[in-house]
């Protein structure tokens, strides 16, 4: 059985025999084990015995269910049983010493929120070996990973002239370009993530309610008011492509044709929309898709809108996350310290 057969983030096989040989990689490079869809399971779980074997791909296959999680978890998962392999070690002799010494080596090569996401893989799986008893207690649980605060959010976001600049320069002349201009105002009007924007259906948008239904993290409906412009967008998108309900919202081109194909674009074919629309304007290429999110909340809380609407309409789960979003105090005026009087 192979991870592709279950549909899962390219990382392992259960054919225990063969030999894993990725390095511990850089950052930036997961290790080969985690990208190859027929690579094994990784020894040391292949050795644990079968109840081992089986948890591991029930964990990928039932327990973890956003999809950028699996692939997120497999890659830091066989980073982490490469290096246990690497030191002889078996599934049993994990203790917290084992894995804070793990986390130690990790700090010196990945940023503080990879190491405490590499930790929470670790962690959740162990939990999930308990739970079916292939250990008799979770060794991550007790260890901490590096202390990491975050009050603002490093997702770049545009100012009103840049955000209108780039709107304006979509050409509208063509179906590509009324596309593009809608998918950016789902997310800028929206506070959409990109992989909900881009698994809309045609029929999730319904003018005569005027909302967009969007799939969150999880698979949790949300229904997006939707904004008089970017009404504007969407319907002249709409009736120049002549899509039919059970089409993706956003579909992808079939390469230089100028044809829709029958699949939704990919986070990555919106990424490189996105850089190549702002590089045409002169616009920063830091700008992702996400940060049309983060431009929508901090334009709505500048208008006078409220954190914890904001907080609604963006489907975040605490209002500490949506204000991570948040740029308004981001420039400090003259005027702000004529407030202090003595």
């Amino acid at each position: 059985m192979t991870y592709a057969a279950l549909s899962l983030p390219r990382g392992f096989s259960q054919n225990s025999g063969r030999t894993v040989k990725p390095a511990l990689a850089p950052p930036a490079s997961p290790p080969p084990a985690a990208l190859g869809l027929d690579a094994p399971l990784p020894p040391v779980i292949a050795r644990a015995g079968p109840k081992a074997r089986s948890r591991f791909v029930e964990f990928f296959a039932a327990h973890i269910r956003n999809p950028n999680t699996r692939e997120a978890y497999a890659r830091a998962l066989a980073r982490f049983f490469h290096w246990a392999e690497t030191r002889g070690l078996k599934l049993r002799q994990l203790k917290p010493v084992v894995i804070a010494a793990y986390v130690e080596e990790l700090g010196r090569e990945l940023s503080p929120p990879s190491v405490k996401q590499h930790l929470a893989a670790i962690r959740v799986l162990c939990d999930f070996f308990v739970l079916g008893q292939v250990l008799p207690w979770n060794p991550a649980a007790s260890v901490r990973g590096p202390k990491y605060v975050v009050k603002r959010g490093k997702t770049p976001v545009l100012t009103r002239a840049e955000t209108r600049k780039l709107l304006d320069s979509i050409p509208v002349d063509t179906v590509i370009g009324l596309r593009d201009r809608a998918l950016i105002g789902v997310l800028l009007f929206g506070f959409a993530r990109i992989s909900a924007a881009v698994g809309a259906q045609v029929c999730d948008y319904r003018p005569e309610r005027r909302v967009v239904r969007l799939l969150e993290k999880g698979g949790k409906p949300r229904e997006v008011p939707v904004h008089r412009d970017l009404a504007g967008y969407l319907d002249p998108y709409l009736e120049a492509a002549k899509l039919v309900g059970s089409s993706p919202l956003f579909p992808s081109v079939a390469g230089k044709t100028g044809k829709f194909t029958d699949h939704a674009m990919t986070r990555g074919d919106a990424l490189r929309m996105v850089k190549r629309r702002a590089s045409a304007v002169g616009l920063s290429l830091e700008i992702s898709c996400h940060s049309f999110r983060g431009t929508g909340i901090t334009a709505y809380l500048a208008a006078g809108g409220t954190i914890e609407r904001a907080q609604a309409m963006a489907g975040h789960e605490s209002p500490q996350t949506t204000k991570l979003y948040d740029r308004t105090t981001d420039e400090l005026t003259p005027e702000e310290l004529e407030r202090v009087h003595f």
